[in-house]
């Protein structure tokens, strides 16, 4: 008798139904273990977002804060993370709850696992399901008892929050910082070029020389203007008195006086040394008085920017918003043994029937 001939409807029927349902049933009956769920659903908002595209209906509500589907995003990859893991570990001790059940063979923690495989279990027991339409996180903790599947998912929570705030305030500090630096250097720049426009005017003894020199052209226009009447005067009396006479000695004397003032204004403003020169420090002073001002811009400008950041900081802060808050499990939700056996029961029979069709193709060919 060959196998195949040996395969008859009754051991088919014995080996691909009945032994799977009773080794599964003896695993349901003796060795699963209860598993408790403890579900939450999250979301991470801003606190303060803008609302300008939203309609009239919402503006006048005070707007609605959408939330922020990259950071939920972030957090879920987060409350996977090995760094999760550790945390989780260190406050509930996760690897001695969930080692300490023996008799499951299949969703146990085994003993000495190394950390990339805890990982994989933790990921295993911990489900996080992101809606797309909403951007809700669905978090679903596993455990053996129902009061340590609300510890952990409160855990986890506890810890969102906190990579939450640490990730939001983060960018907000680097932003003022980054604001805060550029508002120091625009005071360094402003109080040095305020220092060279003090020790300008201290050097050259003059407060401002674009003023002095205007005051000197004037003074020169002044005394142009006195000279020019004065040898009028000088022509006139030299008319009808003699150059010996009392006022035309006197007259002549003043001209004399008005004419070496008057050089003298002339040489201070655009004659003598390059540097002492007026119109030579006026356009100095004047280079000075333009950087100070470009200081003084930038400084306002940093100034305002930093306003700016600490606003926009502020109005960029998330928060976690818990919409369903861990609750401890009454009932345990895994394993579901009735509709597990039931699944292999039709999974079995359909193994069975393709088998039997099998057999029975192969006899027909031998016979």
């Amino acid at each position: 008798m060959t196998f195949v001939q040996s395969l008859t409807p009754r051991r088919l029927k014995i080996a691909l139904i009945a032994v799977p349902l009773l080794l599964a049933t003896l695993y349901y009956v003796f060795f699963a273990a209860d598993r408790y769920v403890s579900e939450s659903i999250v979301t991470v908002r801003q606190t303060n977002q803008e609302s300008s595209n939203l309609p009239g209906v919402a503006l006048l509500l005070g707007g609605v804060n959408p939330p922020s589907r990259e950071d939920t995003l972030y957090l879920r990859q987060y409350i996977h993370s090995l760094e999760m893991l550790k945390r989780l570990d260190a406050k509930l001790n996760l690897r001695a709850h969930y080692e300490a059940e023996k008799l499951d063979p299949l969703y146990r923690l085994y003993g000495g696992t190394s950390q990339e495989w805890f990982l994989e279990y933790y990921r295993s027991r911990v489900e996080v399901l992101f809606d797309e339409v909403a951007s809700l996180l669905t978090v679903r903790v596993q455990g053996f008892e129902p009061a340590f599947a609300q510890q952990v998912a409160q855990g986890i929570l506890q810890e969102s929050e906190q990579f939450v705030n640490a990730f939001s305030h983060r960018i907000a500090r680097e932003q003022m910082g980054f604001a805060e630096q550029e508002l120091q250097r625009a005071a360094e720049r402003l109080q040095a070029a305020k220092a060279k426009m003090v020790d300008f005017q201290d050097r050259h003894r003059l407060l401002d020389p674009a003023a002095q020199a205007q005051a000197s052209g004037a003074l020169t226009a002044e005394l142009q203007a006195t000279l020019a009447k004065h040898e009028a005067e000088l022509r006139h009396l030299r008319s009808f008195l003699n150059e010996n006479s009392y006022q035309v000695q006197a007259l002549q004397s003043q001209v004399e006086a008005l004419r070496k003032q008057l050089e003298a204004e002339r040489g201070r403003a655009t004659s003598g040394k390059s540097s002492d020169r007026l119109n030579a420090l006026a356009s100095q002073f004047r280079d000075l008085t333009l950087q100070a001002g470009f200081a003084e811009d930038a400084y306002k400008l940093a100034l305002s920017a930093v306003e700016n950041a600490r606003i926009d900081a502020t109005r960029k802060l998330k928060s976690l918003v818990v919409i369903e808050p861990p609750a401890k499990p009454e009932i345990a939700i895994y394993p579901r043994r009735v509709y597990d056996l039931v699944t292999l029961f039709v999974v079995c029979c359909l193994l069975y029937g393709v088998t039997r069709l099998v057999v029975t193709t192969v006899r027909d060919h031998q016979d």
